[in-house]
């Protein structure tokens, strides 16, 4: 397989990582306007990183990095966002399933137990398929305030900008029908409309993200209509502009009908220029959201992600990139480009990181921009953070030697004390405990709790330098603002409490996916 497609003479390729954006000012000064208090403290703006997706599902969206901002800033109680209350949430929840598993067949599967596991699986799945489709699932919540989460998983640049919770409902797609192995059916919609249904203007009809943000910070502040109305604005999007390259393994560079809702889906790395060309609508869209401070994150490099594993060898001694990347269930063994296993080219991950590269320069420029123009817009630089993190990029090669910017992430102590301590492999566990991972879900792609904790960290520290409080339960400002890990550990099951079947080859996840088709069937249609 690998990406066949060739690499459009826009990317620049390079050989290593850009320096990260270290300054969320750009070295450019703004007179921030701190007239009245703004009634939504905290409103985000995003795709599934936003939305709290991990293991493949929306389940725990009050442990979403938002939420975790919210717990910290004081204002978690009057924080809203959307709830995924039964089964694991949508669409499938891969850690739930392997629970459901043990339970029933203990740590370990032997080959004459597999049809019977297969026929719980099933089981488990079409009672989820019923409670979502025709059950308790289907009816949405009673619409309250618009949600102050907007972050929808699946959703790219052109999502934000265009669709609703109606263009949602009307996109129901795939129809009844025995399926041998059924998903909840049109999951990606039915969580967009459990985000966007209360989002809607005076006549009723649906809101985008983008304008669901405006609607909010229209509210005004506590003590009167002057002022913004959101304190502070998080965009983060853009990671499903090039996600799919790494969950599909294969490049479909965009092209004509880019901007399009339903042509864009044949593609799946966008241009650099359409994303450029994109990324200014929604800024656009961004300066009529009255928000006193808006933090623009970075791309992160999608190559990272262990749902591509790099197998084969680095190409060459201090290279960042392995020969091939295919799935974390196929060994280095049994990896073989030339029978039928799906992988990625060293080449393609460099062209994919390059692209990202420029998505990100794009995304500085923008808040540059904003900035000159007196808006307090500033930069995280999450894909910096990410590449500080990556394990078999750097940290596991004793050849690589890295640009002159790189230092290892410091994990925050609770984090650094746990053994082993976390990283970006993928997830493996057993009998004893976590034996690898701990930084990234049971899909590969997402973040655990914990993770979404050092996001949290991250957009707090850009928010103390803007100048926001944060408050104690009391309400006094509180003067050290730190991530309660202690707490995220506890609710974070995958890191407590690890499944005690997912031995260092994780052949439990390949064997759903080959059953299930997990990756295909999670994310077909998103977007």
């Amino acid at each position: 397989m690998g990406g066949a497609e060739a690499v459009p003479d826009e990317v620049k390729i390079r050989d290593s990582a850009p320096a990260p954006f270290t300054d969320s000012t750009l070295g450019i000064d703004v007179a921030v306007n701190s007239t009245g208090t703004p009634r939504n403290r905290l409103v985000v703006v995003g795709d599934s990183l936003s939305h709290g997706f991990q293991s493949g599902a929306i389940f725990h969206t009050d442990l979403s990095y938002p939420a975790i901002i919210a717990w910290e800033l004081g204002c978690y109680d009057d924080f809203r966002f959307p709830t995924y209350p039964a089964y694991g949430g949508i669409p499938f929840n891969i850690e739930y399933l392997i629970a459901e598993l043990e339970q029933h067949f203990g740590s370990h599967l032997s080959w004459w137990e597999l049809p019977l596991a297969l026929y719980r699986l099933r089981q488990h799945l079409a009672e989820a398929e019923t409670w979502w489709d025709k059950g308790p699932g289907a009816e949405l919540p009673p619409r309250r305030g618009v949600n102050h989460n907007l972050g929808i998983y699946g959703w790219d640049l052109r999502d934000a900008l265009s669709r609703t919770a109606d263009t949602a409902a009307a996109a129901f797609r795939v129809p009844e029908g025995w399926q041998p192995v059924p998903l909840i059916r049109n999951a990606d919609a039915i969580a967009a409309m459990r985000v966007l249904d209360s989002a809607r203007d005076e006549s009723g009809g649906g809101l985008t993200p983008l304008e669901a943000a405006a609607a909010l910070g229209a509210e005004g502040t506590e003590e009167g209509d002057d002022g913004d109305g959101i304190e502070t604005l998080i965009v983060f999007l853009g990671a499903n502009n090039a996600l799919g390259s790494v969950i599909s393994l294969t490049l479909r560079w965009s092209g004509e009908g880019y901007d399009d809702l339903r042509e864009k889906a044949a593609f799946n790395v966008w241009r650099p220029s359409h994303f450029s060309a994109e990324l200014a609508l929604v800024a656009d869209q961004v300066r009529k959201v009255r928000a006193r401070h808006v933090i623009w994150a970075t791309v992160p490099h999608v190559t990272i992600a262990p749902i591509a594993r790099g197998v084969g060898g680095k190409v060459k001694p201090g290279s960042r990139y392995f020969r091939y990347y295919t799935r974390p269930w196929i060994s280095d063994r049994d990896f073989n480009p030339k029978e039928d296993h799906p992988y990625l080219t060293a080449e393609d991950a460099r062209a994919i990181d390059s692209a990202i590269d420029q998505y990100n320069e794009s995304i500085a420029a923008t808040v540059g921009a904003g900035r000159k123009e007196g808006r307090d817009w500033r930069l995280l630089d999450v894909c910096g953070v990410l590449e500080r993190l990556a394990s078999r990029r750097y940290i596991d090669d004793p050849q690589m030697k890295p640009p002159q910017w790189w230092t290892r992430y410091e994990l925050p102590p609770d984090l650094a004390d746990l053994k082993p301590e976390p990283d970006t492999r993928f997830f493996a566990s057993g009998a004893g405990g976590r034996t690898a991972g701990g930084l990234v879900s049971l899909d590969g792609i997402h973040p655990t709790t914990i993770s979404y904790g050092i996001l949290a960290s991250e957009f707090i520290k850009v928010m103390v330098d803007a100048g926001v409080v944060f408050r104690d339960v009391a309400g006094a400002a509180r003067k050290d603002v730190r991530v309660d890990f202690r707490r995220l550990i506890e609710r974070d099951s995958l890191v407590s409490r690890p499944p005690a079947s997912l031995s260092s080859d994780v052949g439990l996840i390949g064997w759903f996916d080959q059953r299930v088709d997990v990756l295909r069937r999670l994310w077909v249609g998103a977007g």
